[in-house]
């Protein structure tokens, strides 16, 4: 459901689109093309450490407004 929403405001807002394309590039694991499953995927250890910094708990699920909102902060803020 949340990959759904994310997609579903992307898609009416294609600068968004841009925007998460980009975010979720920088967090792909460094060298993620040596290993099976050959997908730019984080790691598993930094999504957890990630979520525990930000909300306290490492099996957490972000709401959706706040990763529209960090994508566009790092655009804005970061020029990334």
């Amino acid at each position: 459901m949340f990959y759904a929403k994310l997609a579903l405001r992307a898609a009416v807002n294609p600068r968004l689109a841009l925007d998460l394309v980009r975010l979720a590039w920088s967090f792909r694991a460094r060298g993620w093309y040596r290993h099976p499953p050959f997908l730019p995927l984080p790691p598993r250890e930094y999504l957890r450490w990630r979520m525990f910094t930000a909300y306290g708990d490492e099996a957490a699920v972000p709401p959706v407004d706040d990763v529209v909102n960090f994508a566009r902060w790092r655009r804005e803020t970061m020029g990334l």
